[in-house]
């Protein structure tokens, strides 16, 4: 059986900031977006697993193979914590190589990213891991 991967999925609660941090700051490229509704595609708040109905806006952004679907939702208010531990069930980071982790993480702290200094080391490569603004981990890793 043959499967071809598509995208990553992340609710964002603000979706113009998490643009601007991950365009500006990581290199992505906004692609298709597209305003959704249960009213105009029945069934959409059975697959997001919520109640309806729902609106939201999805935007697809991309950087080389790598395609993330951000979801901004106009209906309601984001809740809830993205995972803060590499040891918690689920999608624990998105992980990036970069010229100068020191750098790259100040840039992506003045668009609203939060450098987690603790797990600044060097087990092999220099890295560093940062929260978005939604607080979804980022890991820096210093081409050799």
């Amino acid at each position: 059986m043959e499967t071809t991967p598509s995208h990553l999925g992340i609710c964002v609660a603000d979706l113009d900031r998490s643009m601007r941090f991950y365009c500006e700051g990581l290199g992505f490229e906004a692609g298709d977006g597209f305003d959704l509704s249960s009213d105009a595609a029945p069934g959409l708040d059975r697959a997001l697993e919520v109640d309806g109905p729902v609106e939201i806006r999805s935007q697809y952004i991309t950087n080389g193979e790598m395609r993330i679907e951000l979801i901004g939702w106009r209906d309601r208010v984001v809740s809830g914590e993205p995972s803060s531990r590499r040891d918690q069930p689920g999608i624990t980071h998105l992980s990036f190589w970069v010229a100068d982790v020191d750098a790259v993480a100040a840039h992506l702290a003045d668009l609203g990213g939060t450098i987690l200094a603790t797990t600044r080391t060097n087990p092999g490569v220099e890295l560093v891991f940062l929260a978005d603004p939604d607080g979804i981990r980022v890991e820096l890793m210093q081409r050799p």
